[in-house]
């Protein structure tokens, strides 16, 4: 059975945007599916989800796959970084490393994000990444993107007028991601 853990973003939850969707449609292939729900905005620290995803770590082996949105690949970049064995595949939905120039969520991601990554390492502990941005989101701007996907040493989709790809831009299902994850399992 393959576990999959989905990581919601700043001011985000369980429930938002095509999360429960995923969910669903996953579970039907027999995945086993795991939605954190991290503190945001109040409490909002790489600390305070560290915490939480503490309890979600023994889930994570060799089949493994992550779904990280917005915030969500920046915190799993930090779980990958420290990880003893290699998951399977981890995708990076609206994903971003760095200050996006946005002072209120700047201020709110820093702890995840103003620090340098061991490139290597987070390589080394997942053996696929699949890093998907549109090209108008209004919070995470492209470069944001093919800065990750450069520095993951892979290739980046770049959805057309997919806004944040959130409930906001009319994503309550992602037929596309779910495609891809089918591909993986």
């Amino acid at each position: 059975m393959t576990n999959i853990i989905i990581i919601h973003g700043t001011g985000g939850n369980p429930e938002g945007n095509w999360f429960p969707w995923l969910k669903s449609e996953l579970e039907k292939l027999n995945c086993k599916i795991f939605i954190p729900k991290f503190p945001t905005p109040k409490n909002q620290s790489l600390e305070s989800w560290l915490k939480v995803f503490k309890k979600y770590k023994q889930y994570l082996d060799e089949n493994s796959i992550i779904v990280g949105h917005s915030l969500g690949p920046a915190f799993l970049l930090n779980i990958l970084e420290n990880l003893n064995n290699p998951i399977k595949c981890s995708f990076f939905i609206s994903g971003f490393i760095g200050l996006i120039n946005n002072l209120e969520f700047d201020e709110l991601n820093k702890t995840f994000i103003e620090r340098q990554f061991n490139w290597d390492k987070i390589k080394n502990n997942c053996k696929k990444f699949i890093i998907i941005n549109s090209d108008n989101d209004p919070y995470v701007p492209l470069e944001k993107g093919k800065e990750l996907a450069e520095n993951l040493s892979t290739k980046l989709i770049i959805l057309k007028n997919a806004g944040h790809i959130n409930k906001e831009s009319g994503y309550t299902k992602f037929d596309f991601l779910l495609k891809k994850i089918k591909e993986q399992l």
